[in-house]
């Protein structure tokens, strides 16, 4: 086999909360994530250069050793030295820093199509410190499906999967840096805390409504405030039958969770005709088989 194609999938914060930041300078999370049917395609063709080179559909998409996909060739080859060179074209449909994790999803899908590409038979919890070592959200890219993450996002607690529902992504033609988010996030004791264990419960009994009624991000007291707009994207989104609205990530990416198709693919259109969706994407939760 001399090539390999294989999808990476977007993930959401059905709630994230920031317990506390750690003497190494990272924060110790709880989140309940998501994947949704949105993917990139991380397609991977060995060469007979030495070289690894990265190539997108996106013109600005940084593809030299800022990439996380070029990262987990490095990481990769730390164990198995390669004698090929390697050529990967990321096919991008995640939205670029979104807060949907389609870095991370990226170098999730490069290292498991390598562990394919080469038969190396690394498990999934090799791949997962692996991927640790790329950034929090790698473990989970790796996992798939719904899952408690905690610590800095490494340890991962698989759940059942989230009741089918529609979710509508909203990203403005906003940037949000992750660092500048966590450094000018203030915790003490007047901080209001998600109810993680409220969603976990809610997730375990299938309750859409129960979860619905839980979502919350403590990321927006950063992102938020700075960027006013995603508030008034959090409003429309249940002005047109959302059944909540919430941040995903470190944002800026907004989504709304409905239970009604035609509800969902109105507010779709509502949102692809104003000026503050740069892109608008309607999807599902997806799990993979077990």
């Amino acid at each position: 086999m001399n090539s390999i194609a294989i999808k990476a999938y977007a993930k959401i914060n059905l709630g994230l909360d920031v317990i506390r930041k750690r003497p190494d300078g990272y924060h110790d999370i709880k989140t309940i994530m998501q994947t949704v049917n949105l993917y990139d395609t991380v397609s991977i063709k060995k060469t007979k250069f030495h070289s690894v080179t990265v190539s997108s559909n996106l013109s600005y998409l940084p593809t030299d050793h800022r990439n996380l996909a070029y990262k987990a060739v490095q990481i990769f080859r730390e164990i198995y030295p390669l004698r090929d060179g390697l050529s990967i074209f990321l096919n991008k449909r995640i939205p670029v820093s979104a807060g949907l994790a389609g870095g991370s999803a990226d170098a999730a899908a490069t290292l498991i199509g390598l562990n394919k590409l080469y038969k190396t038979e690394l498990s999934l919890d090799e791949l997962i410190s692996l991927g640790a070592k790329l950034g929090a959200d790698v473990p989970f890219c790796l996992t798939l499906g719904t899952a408690l993450a905690e610590g800095i996002g490494e340890k991962l607690e698989i759940l059942p999967p989230m009741p089918d529902c529609h979710i509508l992504l909203v990203k403005p033609d906003i940037n949000v840096s992750t660092k500048h988010v966590y450094e000018n996030l203030h915790l003490d004791e007047e901080t209001v805390h998600p109810d993680i264990d409220g969603i976990l419960k809610a997730i375990k009994g299938n309750d859409l409504y129960g979860i619905t009624a839980l979502l919350k991000n403590i990321m927006e007291s950063v992102t938020v405030r700075e960027y006013p707009i995603l508030e008034d994207i959090k409003v429309k989104m249940k002005e047109n039958g959302a059944l909540a609205s919430v941040m995903s990530g470190s944002g800026p990416t907004v989504y709304g969770i409905f239970d009604d198709l035609s509800k969902a693919e109105k507010a779709r259109d509502l949102f692809k005709s104003s000026p503050c969706g740069k892109h608008v994407i309607l999807t599902k939760p997806y799990n993979p088989p077990r």
